[in-house]
């Protein structure tokens, strides 16, 4: 390897003309600009004025100083970032993804909260009060609407008709331990719900329960504008003031907008609920 790197050092200096030095090992002459070069097989460093290519298994390294950092170079030209190179950022395409990315989100949150509504019965037989059931079929938490048929023969009463006989109690008892205050009518072949009619305190219970989850939705809401701008900080310096702060005021709006359509829900949902 020692008779490799010569060969390779006085094969360069043959080629640029390199003045030796007691310090790096070589020197090149001005007006040429310095280049450090590093033999990959022993670490020794040396100064070039070009890259030479140099008939040997020693690959040589060329490091351009630029500023702080450095960029090498190889034997086939390419560059790699040195530690004072800043990392070129595209920061519309950042503001654009970042805009779309939140309003996907804050739209899955409002979703879930609809989902979460249907599931308060306001008084009217409605199957989707059952979405929250689980079962617990052959030990497996299984909702629902997987282990029976829901029917709706009049206003109010479902009817649930199991997919495996067997399983009939295991939704009774899912039924019973429920916060729907029903109480089921088993007959062996079928599960039916009559749904009694709310007193004014119960549902003044729900709407509370309703506002609950109202509030959270906006927590939700909330956390991904945090969470945005929080991804856009990492960027430091390649947004500029400007530039961050409008797309913060983008990302506020998003956020605004999106409670609002919360408190619409909540109000609309209240209103049906308190209707007696």
């Amino acid at each position: 390897r020692q008779l490799q790197c010569k060969q390779a050092m006085a094969s360069l200096k043959a080629a640029s003309g390199l003045v030796a030095t007691n310090s790096t090992g070589f020197r090149c002459p001005p007006p040429f600009r310095p280049v450090s070069s590093v033999c990959s097989t022993s670490g020794r460093a040396f100064h070039a004025r070009e890259l030479v290519q140099v008939p040997s298994r020693c690959s040589i390294v060329m490091l351009a100083k630029k500023g702080k950092g450095s960029s090498a170079v190889d034997d086939t030209g390419s560059k790699s970032k040195g530690k004072g190179d800043k990392e070129e950022v595209d920061v519309a395409k950042i503001d654009k993804e970042a805009k779309a990315d939140s309003e996907d989100r804050m739209k899955k949150a409002i979703v879930v909260l609809g989902e979460n509504f249907n599931t308060i019965r306001t008084g009217r037989a409605n199957p989707a009060i059952l979405d929250r059931i689980m079962v617990d079929y052959f030990g497996v938490p299984t909702p629902l609407k997987q282990v029976a048929g829901i029917n709706v023969p009049d206003a109010s009463t479902l009817v649930l008709t199991p997919f495996d006989k067997t399983s009939i109690k295991e939704i009774e008892r899912a039924i019973n331990e429920s916060d729907l205050g029903i109480n089921p009518n088993n007959d062996g072949e079928v599960i039916r719900l009559s749904l009694p009619q709310l007193t004014q305190d119960r549902r003044k219970e729900l709407v509370k329960g309703l506002s609950k989850m109202g509030e959270e939705c906006k927590v939700a809401v909330r956390n991904v504008r945090k969470d945005i701008m929080k991804k856009i900080d990492k960027y430091g310096d390649a947004f500029s003031k400007d530039a961050k702060k409008g797309l913060e005021d983008a990302i506020q709006k998003l956020t605004d907008t999106y409670c609002k359509k919360v408190d619409d829900m909540l109000k609309l949902k209240s209103e049906e609920l308190m209707k007696m």
